[in-house]
């Protein structure tokens, strides 16, 4: 095993994390969505690699669990300082490697250590609590980990979303073997492990293997592994989930959003053009909670669809790494998906009012009016800067097509009056609402999940949560004499 810099891109050629650093013959290259420069090569790995890693977890984790919680905890801490110190090292592959921009790319640096600070104080929380009994004995029920967890993460935001997962997943006594997106394996997999190796984290507790969907497949059925924590498209999840129901494994499915954005009548319409813009174009709208539906009182809508419109045209794309704020789309498939979402709404009768065009893989941040409940801009996720503009007369007809998605995710209510706005978060069948706010956030102590085809609730994010994803429970009593019994 040898121990990883950070710097070199040469670090990360034809290895994976397997228990260690360990040189594959199978790889895949490493390329700049941008530029189509290819950075390196990472181990692309198979299903033997799986059952190494899985097995190596078991055996680690037992030891792991048993130690002190604050030794569990300080090693996270060292690992939040150790990011600190590397911060600009990630944020620099999160530009190259997944096309962020840089201030996106600071953004999810900062929410990886949060994480791993609020993964440390999870590993001190209260792990159970006292019954009543109705005999004479202590009953109690207590938190066990749950062994190995198999985390799959997606491309977008790499970084966050896997270490929202095997933080509090070691935190609690697991082991964890990781499968990121093979787009983003440096940022959402193996800078990660470095570090948490250079922090100490005990070989074997972690594995990383790069790799397609037969990698994930093999994770998903493999014996040891009882928790999968699946990030993803909603297609994938329905496939992961349906697996696990079958081998009765849990599957915590955080999947895909068709988020909406409310805005109701008095309201700024500068202000609310501007959060608009943010949620629909921000990261190239390659985010489960990008605004994909604006719902716009007719009062304000065509002042609103003007000013998307005129943002929409003022926002610079290409190589995030000049400066620009938007990057490319992570791939040509991505790119011509979002491509004909807008041209056959455009066909069945939505405006173009800004963007539509590409160049490369950089796509120019849309706006499109006259959107109608049928058009694919307005029933699909398309995970790219489009914003859709949809006119509404009445609060009960927006909450109506709101609730009309099969997704569930975020939903933004921009409002005048902000306790109306607050009322009307009642209604809308949604995992997460903002008011007066635009419908992208998250914090490492607050529950994230949707509804729906959104997944499967709440599983990431606070110390309850976390706890109740990365962990079982176990009913024990104890009494002073063994029971007497009729015979």
């Amino acid at each position: 095993m040898t121990t990883m810099t950070f710097f070199d891109p040469a670090d990360w050629d034809s290895r994976a994390y397997v228990g260690g650093w360990i040189a594959t013959d199978a790889t895949a290259d490493v390329v700049n969505p941008a530029t189509g420069e290819v950075l390196g090569r990472v181990a692309d790995c198979g299903a033997a690699d799986v059952d190494r890693a899985a097995r190596l977890a078991a055996q680690a984790q037992a030891d792991w669990a048993g130690r002190p919680a604050e030794e569990r905890a300080a090693v996270l801490r060292r690992a939040a300082a150790v990011l600190e110190d590397r911060s600009d090292d990630l944020a620099g592959w999160l530009v190259r490697e997944a096309g962020s921009g840089q201030g996106k790319a600071a953004f999810e640096v900062g929410l990886v250590t949060a994480e791993l600070h609020l993964a440390a104080g999870t590993a001190l929380v209260p792990y159970g609590q006292l019954l009543r009994s109705a005999q004479p004995r202590l009953s109690m029920v207590r938190r066990r980990p749950v062994g190995v967890v198999g985390v799959i993460s997606p491309f977008n935001f790499p970084g966050i979303l896997a270490m929202r997962s095997v933080a509090p997943a070691l935190a609690l006594g697991n082991a964890v073997v990781l499968k990121p997106d093979p787009r983003t394996a440096v940022a959402g997999g193996l800078f990660l492990a470095a570090v948490l190796e250079e922090a100490g984290l005990p070989a074997g507790l972690l594995s990383v293997v790069p790799g397609g969907s037969s990698v994930g497949a093999a994770l998903v059925e493999h014996e040891a592994v009882p928790v999968i924590s699946f990030t993803g498209s909603t297609a994938a999840g329905r496939v992961v989930g349906e697996r696990c129901g079958r081998l009765l494994k849990r599957a915590h499915l955080e999947l895909g959003g068709n988020n909406a954005l409310v805005v109701l009548p008095g309201v700024d319409v500068a202000a609310a053009a501007s959060a608009g813009a943010w949620g629909s174009f921000l990261h190239q709208g390659q985010i489960c909670m990008t605004a994909g539906r604006h719902l716009v009182h007719a009062d304000v809508h065509d002042e609103y669809v003007a000013a998307l419109a005129e943002k929409a045209g003022g926002i610079p794309v290409g190589d995030p790494a000049t400066g620009t704020p938007l990057g490319p789309l992570i791939d040509a498939g991505q790119r011509d998906k979002v491509h004909a979402v807008v041209t056959d709404s455009v066909a069945a009768g939505a405006v173009l009012e800004a963007g539509g065009r590409y160049d490369g893989l950089c796509y120019q941040p849309t706006v499109l009016s006259g959107v109608a409940p049928a058009h694919r801009a307005w029933t699909e996720e398309i995970f790219g800067p489009v914003a859709p503009v949809l006119r509404f007369s009445s609060v009960d007809e927006a909450v109506e097509v709101v609730n009309s998605s099969e997704y569930g995710l975020s939903v933004g209510v921009l409002a005048p009056d902000t306790f109306a706005g607050y009322e009307l978060a009642d209604r809308l069948d949604a995992g997460i609402v903002h008011v007066n706010d635009q419908t992208v956030d998250d914090e490492s102590v607050a529950p994230f999940g949707g509804t729906k085809a959104s997944g499967t609730g709440s599983r990431f994010g606070g110390h309850e949560a976390n706890v109740a994803a990365f962990t079982e429970e176990q009913w024990v009593t104890v009494q002073s004499r063994i029971q007497r019994y009729p015979f």
